[in-house]
């Protein structure tokens, strides 16, 4: 069966590889299990929906990954992943979803197949695709095994971004711009968020140019009102109204990278607490890409943000940013480093955040960010190129 043509070159395979063998060598992991589908993707170019069923990556210190997983989802690795046929090691559909048996009972045969009944073991145990029940099978299944906790060691290795990479991001960026844009032209008074919703969806998926629109980590937030108090809430039936506020918090995305990007929208005339915080928000915002520089830490980027809020009086417990990249739901951050005061990670050329200052009042909320990369000197490159402000339309 013909592959599809993988998304990097072979070289760039190869650096994840020896980065993340390095890793294990160095926590002392004769075999890593990883079930995080970014982490799939981002050692073997494996790419399909098939993440609510138990699969993953068996990576060696030696020898090409082994993909394991559904056995209908074998023919989705072989269109999608550069492995070999026989690097390919399906389960069948009698594990899945049953009662009697479990699909890490098949796994632990093949490690034992493979030579690693004794061996020390990673996993990813802090992960939202490896169950306790998948844990305490292979620990029942491979009884002399020393099976720890790798949680993140292949995110890690994802934090410095290569050029093809990078590449990715801005196109994924283009994305980004179109769907904010679209969302405060289309802001009316009147109009139904569901109805918004489907044309930043139209907008997302029909992509920029030649580079189409893959579907994101994260479905659109755009809170309205006293909704907009919350982060996290999505969309429903309701009509715009005037006098009130949303926030965008959206991605493109372009085969799995993911740039974020927010801003807000207010119909009316803004109340003066929200155009005083705007300014001190706009005011951290650009005293933080100043401090994203190569050597310094990500706590300086947080604690740039918070001086000027401090200064107007308000309190920001969240962080405010995250790595990001590849990814596949339920989340398009990497989970490793976080844009707060007690991260001390230094910052290096490559890495890639989405800066991330919003403000939640009890009756409104204000996102206005910028997903960015660390250069080789200087301040930070800001991903997409918009203004940063509230938008007002009267």
């Amino acid at each position: 069966m013909a592959r599809n043509k993988v998304a990097f070159s072979t070289a760039e395979y190869d650096r994840r590889l020896a980065k993340t063998r390095a890793a294990m060598a160095e926590r002392g992991l004769d075999v890593l299990f990883v079930e995080d589908p970014s982490n799939m993707a981002w050692l073997t170019g494996y790419d399909g929906w098939s993440f609510y069923v138990h699969q993953g990556v068996v990576l060696r210190l030696e020898g090409d990954p082994i993909w394991w997983g559904r056995n209908m989802d074998a023919n989705g690795a072989r269109r999608t992943a550069w492995l070999s046929e026989d690097c390919l090691r399906p389960y069948g559909d009698e594990f899945v979803q049953s009662t009697t048996r479990h699909p890490m009972q098949h796994l632990s045969a093949l490690l034992a197949e493979l030579g690693f009944e004794k061996a020390r073991i990673g996993v990813e145990m802090e992960n939202y695709y490896f169950s306790a029940k998948a844990y305490t099978t292979m620990c029942a299944s491979l009884p002399n095994a020393e099976i720890v906790d790798a949680t993140a060691l292949v995110n890690w290795q994802r934090a410095v971004k290569s050029d093809e990479e990078i590449a990715l991001m801005r196109r994924a960026a283009r994305i980004a711009e179109k769907m904010v844009d679209g969302a405060i032209d289309r802001a009316e008074p009147g109009l139904r968020k569901n109805e918004l919703v489907a044309e930043i969806y139209r907008d997302a998926l029909l992509g920029v140019d030649d580079d189409w629109g893959d579907y994101p980590a994260i479905v659109p937030m755009c809170p309205s009102g006293a909704d907009a108090s919350a982060p996290h809430l999505t969309w429903d039936g309701e009509h715009l109204k005037k006098g009130e506020c949303t926030f965008f918090e959206l991605a493109g995305v372009y085969r799995r990278y993911h740039t974020p990007f927010c801003r807000t929208v207010f119909l009316g005339t803004p109340p003066e607490e929200m155009t005083r915080a705007e300014a001190a928000l706009v005011e951290g915002l650009e005293a933080g890409l100043e401090a994203a520089r190569p050597g310094n830490r990500a706590r300086d980027i947080a604690n740039a943000l918070a001086a000027p809020l401090e200064r107007a009086g308000i309190e920001r417990g969240a962080r405010c940013g995250y790595p990001i990249g590849l990814s596949y739901p339920p989340d398009w951050g990497e989970r490793t480093i976080s844009l707060r005061s007690e991260d001390d990670t230094i910052l290096e050329q490559g890495m890639t955040f989405h800066f991330m200052p919003g403000i939640w009042a009890p009756e409104w909320g204000l996102e206005i960010t910028e997903p960015i990369l660390i250069r080789e000197e200087g301040a930070a490159e800001p991903f997409c190129n918009r203004p940063r402000k509230l938008f007002v339309k009267s």
